[in-house]
């Protein structure tokens, strides 16, 4: 079974050991967008799924479960 964007999301910070701040900071959303998203309450949108790739130089199909590594 294919993980929740919200666990794919939680590991990766856990792994690579950013913040809820840090990654908002370095996506440019705000903190409480970055604990939604976590909280599995949301998911990002197309710009903000991009920005994410962009920044954390991952692939989008790794953030969508798509694909095992990044």
């Amino acid at each position: 079974m294919a993980q929740e964007f919200s666990e794919i999301l939680r590991e990766y910070l856990q792994e690579n050991g950013l913040t809820q701040q840090a990654f908002a900071n370095k996506i440019n959303v705000k903190q409480a967008q970055v604990s939604e998203w976590l909280k599995g309450k949301a998911k990002p949108g197309y710009d903000n799924l991009r920005q994410m790739a962009i920044a954390l130089e991952i692939s989008a199909e790794y953030l969508l479960g798509l694909k095992d590594e990044y």
